[in-house]
C-alpha cells in the first residue's frame, strides 16, 4: 500500500555527517521544500531518518551510503543505498519511483538539492547536490532543498580525487536525520 506524503508547511532540515576514507569530513545541514515539494521532500526526509524499511523489516535509508557520483563544477551524487552505483532506485512511497512532482524551484545556485533521474517522472532515492548554477537542468530534475550549513563539506566532496566520475576514496554518510 501506497503511503502519501502528509500535507504541510513546515520544511524540515535534515544532516548528512560525512566521512572520506573513514575520517570524519563535516556536517551538511539541508533545509527541505516540503511546502513547495511536500511529496519529494518526505521521501528524502524518510531515508534520512531511516524510519522506511525494506521487505525485511530493517530501516533503510541513507546511512552508510556513499556518494558515487563527483563532477567537478557541477554536481555531487549519492542515495544509492540498494547498489551503491547509480544503478538502484526505490522510493518510500510502497513503488520503485515516483512522478515528477514540480519544476517550480530552478538550479539557480550551489548548494541546490535536487532528485537525480533517469528520465521524466523517475524520482527513487538518488539525489545530487549543485556546485554550481546549473539552468540546464531546469524542467528535468526536481530541486526540492538547499544546503543551509555545510556547503564547505560539499566542496570538500566535491575537490576529491575521482576516477571516471566515481570518488577514489570512499566518501559515505556515516550518519544523518532530521534535526
Amino acid at each position: 500500500m501506497a503511503t502519501q506524503a502528509p500535507a504541510t508547511t513546515t520544511n524540515p532540515v535534515v544532516f548528512f555527517d560525512m566521512t572520506l576514507a573513514g575520517e570524519p569530513l563535516g556536517r551538511i545541514k539541508i533545509l527541505l521544500h516540503a511546502d513547495v515539494v511536500p511529496k519529494t521532500a518526505e521521501n528524502f526526509r524518510r531515508f534520512c531518518t531511516g524510519e522506511t524499511k525494506n521487505v525485511l523489516g530493517r530501516p533503510q535509508g541513507y546511512k552508510g551510503c556513499r556518494f558515487h557520483r563527483v563532477i567537478k563544477d557541477f554536481m555531487i551524487q549519492g542515495g544509492d543505498f540498494l547498489h551503491g552505483d547509480g544503478t538502484g532506485t526505490i522510493s518510500t512511497f510502497g513503488t520503485r519511483t515516483f512522478d515528477d512532482e514540480s519544476f517550480t524551484l530552478k538550479h539557480e545556485a550551489p548548494g541546490l538539492l535536487s532528485m537525480a533521474n533517469s528520465g521524466p517522472n523517475s524520482n527513487g532515492c538518488q539525489f545530487f547536490i549543485t556546485t554550481v548554477a546549473t539552468p540546464f537542468l531546469n524542467n528535468k530534475h526536481v530541486v526540492f532543498g538547499k544546503v543551509i550549513e555545510g556547503m564547505d563539506v560539499v566542496k570538500k566532496i566535491e575537490n576529491t580525487r575521482t576516477i571516471r566520475e566515481k570518488p577514489t576514496q570512499d566518501v559515505i554518510i556515516a550518519q544523518c536525520g532530521e534535526m
